[in-house]
């Protein structure tokens, strides 16, 4: 398990976290599955969620994540996110500042505050993300992942470390299962004037446009709200 060192951070008021400490980027890299998660305030990943991370030539990490998430209401598209992350005091260098971009116009851009929590490198690894703050520089709106290696899930002993860690950092009972299916059958459905065309009609569009085959778990199939 990465060494850790307890220090106070914005999370909430008055909460200790532990964060890793000596973090090794390159271990940290690769592929991750997200199988809980506390959303914030407004849009966020709903299901199908994974994250990869690569280390470039200059030692920055960069990421790339896919997830589903639900438009409206009551329409599912799969969403592509882009980040780079910058360590602001090299001697915490699990406590990040995280530059993401949505790669369609519908999502979000922005920066936040964000830390590995914890990780063993090889099973999983908790991540917290600040999106505002407090004037007494607690976290106001944030979220926070739980992810896996394998999309399948974690066994029983690290389950409860991640419990443990949940408690910890003061989010116990705050976060949902994360469903992992394997969707990711086809290309992007992007959302072309949906506030002016039906659901029907919206549908109709992007399967003859765009060749989508609108199978259960598959992104631009209508669900209910």
């Amino acid at each position: 398990m990465a060494q850790k060192a307890l220090v106070l951070d914005p999370i909430s008021q008055n909460s200790l976290t532990d964060e890793v400490h000596n973090m090794i980027f390159l271990q940290y890299a690769g592929k991750w599955y997200a199988l809980a998660k506390k959303d914030p305030e407004g849009l966020f990943l709903q299901d199908n969620i994974s994250a990869e991370y690569t280390i470039e030539e200059d030692g920055t990490m960069t990421a790339s994540s896919k997830g589903r998430m639900k438009l409206f209401g009551f329409w599912m598209v799969c969403a592509d996110m882009a980040a780079q992350y910058s360590v602001p005091d090299p001697t915490t260098p699990a406590k990040m500042f995280m530059n993401y971009q949505g790669l369609a116009s519908y999502l979000s851009s922005g920066g936040d505050n964000y830390w590995v929590i914890d990780t063993d490198y090889d099973n999983y690894a908790i991540t917290y993300a600040c999106r505002t703050l407090k004037e007494d520089g607690s976290c106001d709106d944030g979220y926070s992942l739980v992810f896996s290696r394998n999309p399948r899930g974690l066994p029983p002993a690290i389950q409860k470390i991640v419990q443990q860690k949940q408690e910890e950092i003061c989010l116990t009972g705050l976060f949902q299962p994360v469903l992992q299916s394997g969707m990711w059958k086809g290309p992007m459905a992007p959302v072309i004037n949906l506030t002016s065309l039906g659901q029907q009609e919206a549908l109709i569009y992007q399967k003859t446009k765009f060749d989508i085959v609108y199978e259960k778990e598959e992104c631009g199939k209508i669900v209910s709200v």
